[in-house]
């Protein structure tokens, strides 16, 4: 099974139990925000991860192993239609060089990893109008001079 036929399993399968990321990850004890992306297949599971996560969905074991073969992570480059998605790339656009002066004033000359890294997403609750909170948390790593 490829990583596209596992995904749409996957989504299918979450949707026929009326099930959230939320509840998922709570039941099985990991990020919601993590097994999305390894459910979109972003990333790999760990084989008993993977495991529980098809069995939690009663999947069978080829969904596992593809939940934990190695991703290929491509995505188109133009900028995608979507609102949500778009808004994101809007974000870095309007404040990716903020963002970037502010960390290597803060850390010097480097990148966030997206390797080393968690996020979470939040709702606070507000009269004006309910808040999405996005915590990025990767580690700092300093470009080397040789």
């Amino acid at each position: 099974m490829d990583k596209q036929a596992m995904t749409d399993t996957l989504i299918t399968a979450k949707a026929s139990k009326g099930l959230s990321w939320e509840t998922i990850g709570k039941d099985l004890d990991i990020s919601p925000v993590w097994l999305a992306s390894a459910c979109l297949g972003m990333n790999s599971a760990p084989p008993d991860t993977a495991k529980a996560i098809a069995d939690y969905l009663g999947l069978d074991s080829a969904v596992a192993d593809a939940l934990a073969e190695f991703p290929t992570k491509t995505w188109d480059q133009a900028v995608p239609t979507d609102p949500l998605i778009y808004r994101l790339y809007e974000v870095v656009g309007v404040y990716g060089d903020t963002l970037k002066q502010v960390i290597q004033e803060k850390f010097g000359d480097g990148i966030m990893s997206a390797i080393d890294f968690s996020m979470n997403v939040d709702k606070e609750e507000n009269p004006k109008g309910d808040r999405v909170v996005i915590t990025m948390n990767g580690k700092f790593l300093p470009y080397k001079s040789w």
